[in-house]
């Protein structure tokens, strides 16, 4: 996963309402911070507002980029410890998962730009007939500049 894609991953993980875990809660504080200082004209409070909005997550990365924060080392390790917090402490809001298809009968499966902090696209016990044509598919999170992981 880029580390743009990263830090606003892990804004909207951070920003569920689910959210209790104090450690996760601090985190997910010292990174909005941590935004706000260095990057003031990141919409950061709408992300909030709207978490699982794909579309907000894309301005934020929008915003981030044309600041120049791709090369912030220190805002990435704080997404990377944020989105790693959510795992171990908050594995229902961790499961944020693509696309979760289960007892499906189809007769062929086609999806497309997919992007998840878990597996990007998780099929189980499907019916298919036809071809199956899944594409740029970035999930887990790894070191800056490393490949996603496709799962």
């Amino acid at each position: 996963m880029e580390p743009i894609s990263a830090v606003a991953l892990s804004l909207a993980l951070g920003a569920g309402k689910e959210i209790a875990n104090t450690l996760v809660k601090d985190a997910y504080t010292g990174l909005k911070e941590l935004i706000r200082r260095r990057y003031p004209k990141v919409p950061v409070d709408q992300l909030e507002a709207a978490p699982e909005s794909k579309s907000r997550r894309a301005v934020v990365e929008e915003d981030l980029a044309a600041a120049g924060a791709a090369q912030d080392s220190e805002l990435f390790a704080a997404a990377k410890r944020l989105i790693e917090l959510v795992r171990q402490h908050e594995p229902a809001a961790a499961a944020a998962t693509g696309v979760n298809l289960r007892d499906i009968e189809a007769a062929n499966l086609r999806l497309s730009d997919i992007t998840a902090s878990g597996a990007g696209v998780k099929v189980e016990k499907a019916r298919l007939s036809g071809d199956i044509s899944i594409s740029s598919v970035r999930a887990g999170l790894g070191a800056p500049g490393s490949q996603p992981r496709n799962d």
